[in-house]
């Protein structure tokens, strides 16, 4: 398994710097004071304004300091926002209030999230150096998770419901007991995770690294899927298994 660096912790707080470099590296993504200083002014101006107004003022404001936003793009209040030159939003997306949107890591590409895709309240999108994409009108539940320092790919059309969880890669080696497990080796993980097209994740569903799920299949609330799942098939269970055929 290829061992990547994956505490992102320790790189910022293991070395000796400012306060504010130290935020920068960690919010920002860049040691240019001029991006904190847009960042800071746009974020502390418009994020909490609540209706029409807010709506308005965050969609013309926001491409300042995004990768890209298209056309239509909505954001509620209090959107949380890391890294983000390496955000990219398409068209018609709608942002809900309280997401994080976490595209930290020093040589990923971050966070892409395609046309007419809905991503929940308080749902999170987190890269730990990996990247994650959302297809065309993906539609990501309330409290969702979706973790990635490797690659987690959701298709189009998929349904994400309510507290679903994906952890697309990362992962510790356990040989040693003489030291924390955190500090031990860390490695990227098998490869992330792919969901196809049209599929339909039940409430507090897992799925972990290195799963692969095909096009049309549905995934049962509460299910733990931890190897592939074919097309246009049902499962259920902890550890998932095919139930029957769509």
């Amino acid at each position: 398994m290829t061992q990547k660096n994956l505490k992102i912790q320790q790189s910022i707080t293991g070395r000796k710097q400012s306060k504010r470099k130290r935020y920068q590296e960690l919010v920002i993504g860049s040691d240019r004071l001029s991006e904190l200083l847009l960042f800071e002014l746009i974020m502390t101006s418009v994020s909490w304004i609540p209706g029409a107004l807010g709506i308005f003022l965050r969609s013309k404001l926001y491409p300042l300091i995004l990768g890209h936003v298209g056309r239509g793009t909505v954001f509620g209040t209090n959107v949380v926002f890391r890294h983000p030159k390496k955000i990219h939003i398409g068209e018609q997306v709608i942002i809900d209030d309280n997401v994080m949107l976490d595209a930290k890591g020093t040589d990923n590409d971050g966070i892409r999230i395609e046309d007419e895709a809905y991503v929940g309240r308080n749902s999170i999108l987190s890269c730990k150096g990996g990247n994650i994409t959302l297809a065309e009108r993906v539609n990501i539940g309330f409290n969702c998770d979706i973790f990635s320092s490797n690659r987690v790919y959701i298709g189009k059309d998929t349904l994400l419901a309510a507290y679903c969880y994906l952890v697309g890669g990362g992962s510790y080696h356990l040989e040693r007991k003489d030291i924390p497990i955190n500090q031990q080796v860390d490695f990227a993980g098998k490869g992330g995770i792919t969901l196809q097209e049209n599929i339909w994740l039940g409430a507090h569903a897992v799925i972990l690294d290195g799963v692969t799920i095909g096009n049309g299949s549905v995934v049962a609330a509460g299910a733990v899927v931890t190897k592939d799942v074919s097309e246009m098939v049902i499962v259920a269970g902890t550890p998932a298994k095919e139930l029957r055929q769509r």
